[in-house]
Parts: C-alpha cells; sequence; structure tokens
C-alpha cells in the first residue's frame, strides 16, 4: 500500500506561513512567469532560443537549420520578441535576431545543467 504524501495533521505552523507570506510575490507577478515559462514549452522555441545563444540569425538561416518553413520561425519568432525573449536588427533587407539579453542565456543554460544531471 502506497504511503499518503499529505498532512495527516490540520495543525497550521503559523510562523512559518506568515515569514512565507512576507516574502511571496503580488499574484500578477506570478501568472507572468507561468506565461513566460509557457514560452519554453514548444521545442521548437527553445531551439530557435539555442542557436540563438551561439549566434545571431535572420529568419532563413534558422529555417535552414531547424528544417522548417520560414513562415514557422516568423511566427515563433513574433511570440518570442513579444516575451522579449529576442531582439532584431535590421541590415538592408535582412533582419538578425539575437537573444534579448544575458537572462535568457541563464535559464537555458540552467535548464539543460538541469537535464543533464544525473
Amino acid at each position: 500500500m502506497a504511503k499518503k504524501m499529505t498532512c495527516e495533521s490540520e495543525g497550521i505552523h503559523e510562523e512559518v506561513v506568515r515569514f512565507v507570506k512576507d516574502l511571496l510575490s503580488e499574484r500578477e507577478e506570478y501568472d507572468d512567469l507561468a506565461s513566460l515559462f509557457k514560452l519554453f514549452g514548444d521545442g521548437t522555441r527553445v531551439q530557435i532560443l539555442h542557436a540563438l545563444e551561439q549566434r545571431e540569425m535572420c529568419v532563413c538561416d534558422l529555417a535552414a537549420l531547424l528544417g522548417v518553413t520560414k513562415s514557422a520561425v516568423s511566427h515563433q519568432l513574433a511570440a518570442l520578441r513579444l516575451a522579449n525573449l529576442v531582439k532584431f536588427r535590421r541590415e538592408g533587407q535582412i533582419v538578425y535576431y539575437a537573444l534579448a539579453d544575458e537572462h535568457v542565456k541563464t535559464i537555458l543554460d540552467i535548464g539543460f545543467e538541469h537535464l543533464r544531471e544525473e
């Protein structure tokens, strides 16, 4: 028989609850963070971010690298841009994308580190 993984007591540790409550953020910030992490829930978007961690690239290069259409890459980049995960610059008719900042690189690196732990 499996052991129950819940409290069997109804007692509340009030000092712990008060302490942690003072450290928590506003609910809206948690919703915003959850929305940010949802963007990491798509393998193609994460692959785009990882590619851009290596070097800035244009839509055509990303499409060729990932074996998907330019339209698919553009769609994913739009979502990433809205979340401020990528930035772009225009050079003539070519638009180059890169990670928005070092925080995005850190999120990716920590994610891969966590996956590769034994």
